[in-house]
């Protein structure tokens, strides 16, 4: 990465979108508002075991078109890339992607971290897989990343699926790091993966 994209990482291309053999990812926009409104509306309560702060969130259209605008900004400035995941022929949103630098010196390295959700009624069809494979193809190759990690519940095994399918190394297990809504106390898995690395 150029000197200047250190210095200045708003200076740093980013894609438009993305395409894949069935899915787009793209930024958000404000036409949809609706779609990201009815997708989190619809998987609430599988979302509130591994992301509460999103299941208790996007209740109206207008708190949707904000958190929309604030992405944007996010994405502007480099801090986080939240995009979302549409298919292909039919442009059903599916769920969505999050990217963003690893703290403290994310951009430094490169070194960046993938979370990734899929709405109820698209589970089970290889979509996150496909959208973590392309992001993480992207990282690697245009932003010349040397690390990519994802973490996740040790409970969650659909999201360490997506990891272990895609290739990424599970470096360890962090104990005790937050509790759930009835006290128990969660783990979580650390993945990544380096250029050192041969992934799917």
């Amino acid at each position: 990465m150029a000197d200047n994209q250190l210095q200045y990482a708003t200076l740093c291309p980013m894609f438009e979108e993305l395409r894949g053999t069935r899915i787009v990812l793209r930024p958000y926009t404000l036409a949809d508002a609706e779609a990201r409104y009815q997708a989190n509306d619809e998987s609430r309560d599988h979302l509130r075991p591994w992301e509460p702060e999103q299941a208790d969130a996007f209740h109206t259209l207008d708190e949707t078109r904000d958190w929309i605008i604030r992405a944007s900004a996010n994405w502007l400035l480099r801090k986080r890339f939240s995009m979302g995941m549409w298919h292909l022929e039919t442009q059903r949103y599916l769920g969505g992607l999050g990217l963003h630098p690893r703290e403290p010196d994310g951009w430094a390295i490169p070194a960046f971290s993938i979370g990734y959700w899929v709405r109820v009624s698209e589970q089970g069809h290889g979509y996150v897989t496909e959208a973590v494979r392309l992001l993480t193809t992207y990282v690697f190759t245009s932003l010349g990343a040397q690390r990519i990690e994802i973490t996740c519940d040790a409970r969650n095994t659909r999201s360490i699926a997506v990891a272990e399918r895609v290739g990424f190394v599970q470096e360890g297990r962090l104990r005790n790091v937050w509790r759930y809504a009835d006290g128990t106390l969660a783990d979580e898995l650390v993945y990544a993966l380096t250029p050192a690395d041969a992934w799917k």
